[in-house]
């Protein structure tokens, strides 16, 4: 799981938490189903009875008499507030991923559609199959139009970048084009060597 999944996952639940707890309170005021079952609600609870309001008479007399910025900030609070989730809501529909990719250059309304965790799967076990590279991971960004592989080499101790990143061109990701019959796939490779245990002299 991306950290960016896991952000979306926990905001999701907190907003989740918060609507919930917001209805049964409405809800269990509204049907009145603390008198009903004899319930007894916690002592300061808001809403109580179906005639009970969220924001009485005493409480805005109380908190107009803060001063005139008061009411400003809330509404300016309130406002940033939704601002906010409607910039987290298009971000979401945004797709950061180009979900399928078209084969052999179709379109993706009439053609034959790869997905991108398939493609980078393939180049992933391609990759890690050279001689000099311990392992490989791939992901393929972007969107259809405009996608973009990453790739991520683990080097053996004697491996040499120059070799493997030509080994790398000539062969996984020459085949995910001639594969795909994409005449373009940008690529951003980033190598690393594995580090391995100190030689005893004895």
């Amino acid at each position: 799981m991306t950290p960016r999944s896991t952000l979306n996952r926990s905001l999701l639940a907190l907003v989740g938490l918060v609507l919930l707890g917001g209805g049964l309170l409405i809800l269990f005021a509204g049907l009145d189903l603390y008198r009903r079952h004899d319930l007894v609600p916690p002592a300061g609870w808001p809403l109580t009875t179906p005639d009970d309001v969220l924001l009485g008479s005493a409480d805005r007399v109380r908190w107009s008499s803060r001063g005139w910025w008061w009411w400003p900030a809330v509404i300016a609070a309130l406002a940033l507030t939704a601002l906010l989730a409607l910039w987290w809501l298009l971000d979401q529909l945004s797709r950061r991923r180009p979900g399928s990719l078209p084969v052999g250059g179709t379109s993706l309304q009439g053609g034959v559609e790869l997905r991108d965790r398939a493609l980078g799967d393939a180049i992933a076990a391609e990759a890690g199959a050279l001689p000099t590279v311990e392992h490989a991971a791939v992901r393929v960004t972007g969107r259809p139009a405009h996608h973009r592989t990453r790739v991520r080499l683990t080097l053996t101790p004697e491996g040499t970048p120059g070799a493997t990143l030509g080994a790398l061109c000539e062969g996984p990701l020459r085949t995910a084009r001639r594969s795909t019959g994409l005449a373009d796939m940008p690529t951003e490779v980033r190598l690393q060597v594995a580090r391995h245990k100190p030689h005893r002299v004895e």
